[in-house]
């Protein structure tokens, strides 16, 4: 379902889903009040969420939303202004799945196939998603008992490296805000080692988040800067729109900020990042991949398992996208799968040296 007051833009976002056969428009509508009265009739997978309407906004509409279907995916589409970033953060830590920047010119919408391209992309994910959760879904009856949910795919792990780690390195797309605040919250005063975090975000967005995980989880966080030193205990977030890599210099460890040509379609990349994080620290690596649609950090984590770091991820069941997480998995990379509330206990003990 689409829903914002622009009945030119919900034509277009209609347009752009359709084009793709395996999606289905269930309603198109101008206004949260409407979503919300629609949805109740006509059920739905994705709803892509404007912020800014008349009658009931985005932000008031989600939680209504969910209340009607608790396992809807919520697609948030705002353009890129801070006030907007900051509500897009919020509706994350409210349930909303994603977000997208609207392009703030119709023939953006019409003519961009990056847009397009993004919307198709993250709709048909988290549709996917949904359908997934669904089929894991124990179904009850008198003769079924209830059954544990499985991972999609056999995972075979590996032991965790033997060195204790100088580095964390994080890296997450879908679902990720909330996921990361949670992480950051458990990891408090746990470990000190330094934490770089490529997150998939646009400008502006990046730095909403490092401010939402300094202020809501203790942590030190910023956005990284070219030539920034690596501080234990601070939490450094590739900037949107920049690749972020580590690198060595005779002062210590040092952060630079790239425009070079974008990797699975995302600047900043989680593989750009480990491969740097692998050549500088190698065995004293820890990585961790949250939930996330496709598989960036797939191929940036071999070279750290190669030098004999650690990679553990998210798991399954609480993940919003087991795309990224279920990449190093299924690959056999990763030292434990684990759901989010395992992970911060198991970094701390990686941390130091007593397995996952």
């Amino acid at each position: 379902m689409v829903v914002d007051d622009s009945v030119v833009v919900r034509g277009l976002i209609v347009r752009a889903l359709e084009s793709d056969p395996s999606i289905e428009i269930s309603g198109s509508v101008g206004n949260g009040k409407l979503a919300v009265e629609r949805l109740a009739r006509h059920p739905a997978d994705v709803v892509v969420l404007d912020i800014e309407m008349p009658v009931m906004d985005g932000l008031t509409a989600l939680p209504k939303l969910l209340a009607v279907d608790p396992k809807l995916r919520v697609l948030m589409a705002s353009t890129l202004t801070l006030r907007n970033a900051e509500i897009s953060m919020k509706a994350m830590q409210l349930g909303a799945a994603d977000y997208i920047p609207k392009p703030t010119a119709v023939r953006e919408i019409s003519g961009g196939d990056n847009f397009k391209r993004s919307l198709v992309e993250k709709v048909l994910s988290l549709g996917q998603a949904r359908l997934a959760q669904d089929r894991r879904a124990p179904v009850l009856s008198p003769a079924a008992p209830k059954v544990p949910s499985l991972l999609s795919g056999p995972v075979a792990l590996r032991r965790p490296g033997t060195t204790i780690p100088d580095i964390l390195a994080v890296g997450s797309s879908t679902g990720g805000p909330p996921a990361l605040l949670k992480l950051f919250a458990a990891l408090k005063n746990k470990i000190k080692l330094p934490v770089l975090l490529t997150q998939h975000m646009p400008p502006t967005f990046t730095r909403i988040l490092a401010q939402h995980i300094e202020k809501t989880t203790g942590w030190k966080a910023c956005e990284a800067e070219d030539g920034m030193a690596v501080e234990p205990g601070r939490v450094h977030v590739a900037p949107g729109d920049y690749h972020m890599c580590v690198e060595r210099t005779p002062s210590g460890a040092v952060l630079r900020v790239n425009q070079e040509a974008p990797e699975n379609f995302c600047r900043p990349s989680v593989d750009v990042m480990l491969r740097s994080v692998a050549k500088v620290y190698g065995a004293n690596s820890l990585v961790v991949i949250l939930t996330g649609m496709g598989s960036d950090g797939l191929a940036g984590a071999r070279p750290i398992v190669e030098a004999g770091g650690t990679v553990i991820s998210q798991d399954e069941d609480t993940s919003v996208v087991w795309g990224m997480p279920g990449a190093v998995a299924k690959d056999g990379l990763c030292s434990a799968v684990l759901p989010l509330d395992g992970l911060a206990p198991a970094i701390q003990r990686l941390g130091t040296g007593a397995g996952p």
